[in-house]
């Protein structure tokens, strides 16, 4: 196994993926497979069905980088999103680790996907602050400052006021399907989140991610113009596996340079 092929992981509420990448390009370099989430999905069921992905893979290589849908705090769960709520105070490094024999690194799921924007897709060389939200189930968040990850924003938590409820209650893609609202009606709800984002940070940059932004050319009209850039996220599906080989190939190194 070349040192620069790692395998990434990404566990959602409703199914857990894997590919392995090629850290160098930010490729796939085998077919993404996908298994589903085990309900209630518990650590111990989780970390069961993470090891049976590794070994579909027959993965030789000895670290993996996992994207995971919480606030991770040096490898801990101090949250829990689309998720059993028993996993907050769980060391999630420390679990996968035990029960695939590898060394596991962990970050939360928006901030992968935004490690691989931000290398490899449209946040590239962007100076300043630049933002990605993932438009899903939820809305994550991952933000920038001259390319460097201030970790675990959960922007699709912050407080609509006037709405009188947190904006991925009011914005995300499940709800946009639940209330069966046009792109111009769903939009006009992101509009206010955008804005709001661009009055408290003042970004170069606003990524649109999730599978969402592959059908950014439909609903791209009714986005307002502002004084930051609205791009769709180039990465589409493939950025939190993407970023989250990454992030533990960075974080390994730095353990490594640290141990010499």
């Amino acid at each position: 196994m070349k040192n620069n092929i790692v395998l990434g992981i990404d566990i959602g509420g409703s199914g857990i993926k894997g590919a392995l990448v090629d850290v160098k390009t930010g490729k796939l370099v085998s077919k993404r497979i996908r298994i589903e989430t085990p309900q209630p999905a518990y650590p111990d069921s989780v970390a069961d069905t993470v090891d049976i992905l590794v070994k579909e893979f027959a993965y030789e290589g000895a670290i993996i980088g996992c994207g995971f849908p919480a606030i991770i705090a040096d490898g801990v769960a101090r949250s829990a999103a689309n998720i059993d709520d028993s996993w907050v105070g769980v060391d999630v490094e420390e679990l996968l680790s035990q029960k695939t024999n590898k060394e596991v690194y962990v970050l939360n799921d928006a901030d992968s996907a935004g490690v691989a924007e931000m290398n490899f897709g449209v946040m590239k060389n962007i100076m300043g602050v630049s933002i990605l939200l993932t438009l899903g189930t939820g809305i994550g968040s991952a933000l920038f400052v001259n390319g460097q990850l201030v970790p675990n924003t959960e922007f699709g938590h912050l407080y609509l006021k006037e709405q009188k409820r947190i904006v991925e209650k009011y914005a995300s893609n499940l709800i946009r399907k639940r209330k069966e609202l046009s792109y111009e009606e769903w939009i006009s709800r992101i509009n206010k989140l955008l804005k709001h984002l661009g009055n408290i940070f003042s970004p170069s940059l606003i990524a649109l991610g999730g599978g969402i932004s592959k059908k950014f050319d439909e609903y791209e009209k009714h986005i307002k113009d502002f004084d930051f850039v609205v791009k769709p996220a180039a990465l589409l599906n493939h950025a939190g596996l993407v970023g989250a080989a990454m992030y533990a190939t960075k974080k390994r190194n730095i353990l490594i340079s640290q141990d010499n």
